[in-house]
């Protein structure tokens, strides 16, 4: 290694001793992100590298050119996201786009149609457990029957509505 580099590696060297703490704290209340912050402070201090000739002469504060240079790497990143198209991981931080409520609709009409084909029983087992969200056991004391009744009638409720809602024609109720 040439006398200038070790003297430009000596300067980076003091430059993070005295000033890697309050650059890294800038950066991460620039960024909101400690991993990001980490990375501006590491292109920093490697700009610094590259113009150690400039500070060594002196010319102003090299702290405020240290955070200078972060707040303009931090700017660029910005404006550069700001034009690239948005990646999968930051598309889900907006919210979901509703969909058309004409499918819950049609799908409504097609449940409420296929339920008015299975038997009673298998109806109101349907209805209470699905539809007002009751256990199996809540289920059983609104309609009077036994919980294990309540099981196997669902059971077979929901077979019968996927035989109605397949199209594979009605299946014997038990």
């Amino acid at each position: 290694m040439s006398e200038p580099d070790r003297s430009a590696e000596a300067l980076v060297r003091s430059l993070y001793a005295e000033h890697g703490r309050s650059l890294l704290a800038y950066a991460t209340r620039l960024t909101g992100d400690q991993t990001a912050a980490e990375d501006v402070v590491q292109e920093t201090l490697l700009r610094a590298w590259k113009h150690a000739g400039d500070l060594v002469e002196g010319k102003g504060s090299v702290r405020g050119w240290l955070l200078t240079v972060a707040r303009n790497i931090v700017t660029d990143r910005a404006r550069a996201r700001a034009v690239r198209p948005a990646e999968v991981g930051e598309v889900e931080d907006h919210p979901p786009v509703e969909r058309d409520h004409s499918d819950s609709v049609v799908n409504s009409m097609v449940v409420l149609d296929a339920l008015d084909q299975v038997t009673p029983e298998h109806r109101e087992v349907l209805v209470e457990l699905y539809y007002r969200g009751r256990t199996v056991t809540e289920a059983a004391q609104e309609l009077g029957l036994p919980p294990g009744t309540v099981k196997s009638r669902s059971y077979y409720a929901l077979r019968a509505l996927r035989s109605v809602l397949g199209g594979a024609g009605a299946e014997v109720a038990r």
